[in-house]
């Protein structure tokens, strides 16, 4: 036998086998609502070593895999039955896939060999979730089992990482087999070879105003020494995609924002005035936060993999290899900081900071963005979490609220689904017991994923979850106004929230003037438990501030 294999007895059953392969994988968690089709993984996973965590929804589990994925670099693990169970998966696959997250899912199946049952319950799962993951397919023998968990694993961690499905039917996880589980190996990638580094050195030198951008890529990866190294040796100020918040302390004097808008911001007249982007770890997945026009702006792509071409992407080098090595080997040739006029960055940073600070001690009732988003940053450590669902606010958080360490804003601008923030919290929480963590939602997708309060309840997990109330589709309504219709339906009735956090066995709060918000806040942690912040907002300042405000003001400097 190899030292790549681990011995198992001649006879086991296939289940059993799985299991195993999964804790060699160093799995620590299943996220799941199993059926009859998985009460074999089941009854192996009750003397296993993995802590099963029953979910109130199969998007609850996945979400909560996908975000273990995205803060660890390892897989994370969800287990659903055959039909509405798997199909329940959709929305989560399509989040890891396009965020860059490593995700396993593992389906149930009716037997595959002989059944009575005709054709019930029964879809097409795997070729379902073939456009939406690097690999789905079934298991159709437990002698496959050790060599399908270790490609699953590899498929879903290495660059780009993302989802893989794999279907295990019920008479095969209950067959014998006598296979062994396969030992995991190390994988390295190649650092980017000279030639290429020295290529973009020297577009560097000859650029007259170079910015450096930082993208969700070099957040999955923990670049963050090496980054910020490199903005401290040669001094280019740089920005983020709304995923590559916190990469670098966004407290620096260098940092000129978040692209939270299309265009039109300060930081976009920043981008029109630069005539080279050296860009780390963006993709075209994750919404563009500038366009690129043929015989425009250059840019130089760092990341792990080759770019993909697109309309608005086709950078003139690639530096493709190990983002944190090509990024400290292309540092080391510049040699310290350059030679170039800052001057017009400057006041971009200074317009910026003004803009985005104005309305952070607005005590208005119902709460406007501008308050409730610095309230947040006033309560929250610079290691603590927070975790955003999707709405409007998403905007104001990405602008206004500065992350000081990688993976301190969890937020989606890949599929922007709504009903992740919840769960994605849960995970950061149950990861983090030593950080405060908060989830931030709308009550349109608070109400997506609400049952999960009682796994949070159930897990004993300290978790503050501030729900913004304004009783609409606020995003979409914003959208509406500003497209000239009228505001037409797209508005409905809440819970009481406070009553409805409570039957849980969590414990919830009302805000009902704008001075209570940090108090409640902090008390909320000081209890510890999960706590609902029921908050009522004004949206009202959407248009005036990210509409009439900056095309009055933006690149007039």
């Amino acid at each position: 036998m190899s030292d790549s294999q681990i011995s198992t007895s001649s006879h086991t059953k296939a289940s059993d086998l799985l299991v195993a392969a999964l804790e060699a994988e160093g799995v620590e968690y299943i996220f799941a609502v199993p059926g009859e089709e998985n009460l074999d993984v089941l009854e192996s996973l009750r003397t296993s070593s993995i802590e099963l965590v029953l979910t109130r929804h199969e998007q609850g589990a996945a979400f909560m895999a996908a975000t273990y994925g995205r803060l660890t670099g390892k897989a994370g693990v969800c287990m659903a039955t055959l039909g509405p169970g798997a199909t329940n998966f959709a929305t989560p696959a399509a989040y890891a896939h396009l965020g860059g997250m490593p995700l396993i899912m593992i389906t149930g199946q009716k037997p595959i060999k002989k059944s009575k049952q005709g054709q019930f319950q029964i879809i097409d799962v795997v070729g379902l979730f073939a456009p939406i993951c690097k690999m789905s397919k079934q298991i159709v023998h437990g002698n496959t089992i050790p060599s399908l968990i270790r490609e699953a694993f590899r498929v879903a961690q290495e660059e780009r990482p993302g989802a893989v499905l794999l279907e295990l039917p019920e008479d095969i996880a209950a067959e014998d087999t006598d296979e062994c589980v396969l030992q995991p190996h190390l994988r390295h990638y190649a650092v980017a070879g000279d030639t290429v580094l020295n290529e973009a050195a020297e577009m560097i030198r000859s650029a007259k105003m170079p910015l450096l951008l930082l993208g969700a890529g070099a957040n999955r990866k923990h670049a963050r020494s090496a980054l910020s190294q490199f903005v401290k040796d040669t001094q280019i100020p740089f920005f983020n995609t709304q995923m590559g918040k916190g990469v670098v302390d966004e407290r620096s004097d260098l940092f000129l924002g978040t692209a939270a808008l299309s265009d039109g911001d300060y930081l976009h007249c920043a981008i029109d005035r630069s005539d080279l982007i050296i860009n780390v770890g963006h993709d075209v997945v994750e919404k563009p936060p500038f366009f690129m026009e043929e015989g425009g702006t250059k840019v130089i792509h760092v990341n792990y993999k080759a770019a993909q071409v697109d309309q608005v992407y086709f950078p003139q080098v690639e530096v493709v290899g190990d983002l944190t090595q090509s990024i400290a080997r292309l540092g080391h040739i510049l040699g310290g900081p350059l030679e170039f006029d800052r001057s017009y960055f400057h006041r971009i940073k200074e317009e910026t900071d003004l803009h985005t600070s104005a309305g952070s001690d607005d005590a208005r009732f119902p709460v406007i963005p501008q308050r409730f988003v610095a309230d947040t940053r006033k309560v929250m450590g610079d290691c603590d979490i927070i975790a955003l669902d999707n709405g409007i606010y998403k905007i104001w958080y990405a602008r206004n609220y500065k992350a000081y360490q990688p993976n301190t804003v969890l937020l989606d601008n890949a599929l922007a689904t709504m009903g992740a923030g919840l769960p994605s919290a849960m995970m950061a929480a149950k990861l983090n017991p030593d950080r405060r963590v908060m989830a931030i939602c709308g009550d349109g997708g608070f109400m997506m994923n609400s049952q999960e309060i009682e796994t949070a309840v159930r897990l004993g997990l300290n978790l503050v979850v501030t729900v913004l109330n304004d009783s609409s589709y606020g995003m979409i309504r914003w959208k509406q106004s500003h497209a000239g219709f009228d505001d037409w339906g797209l508005e409905f009735n809440n819970p009481d929230f406070v009553q409805y956090a409570n039957s849980y066995g969590a414990t919830g709060h009302r805000i009902e003037r704008t001075e209570d918000l940090v108090p409640v806040f902090e008390r909320a942690f000081a209890a510890g438990g999960v706590h609902l912040v029921d908050l009522p907002v004004d949206y009202s300042e959407n248009q005036r501030v990210l509409i009439d405000e900056l095309a009055a003001k933006a690149c007039l400097i």
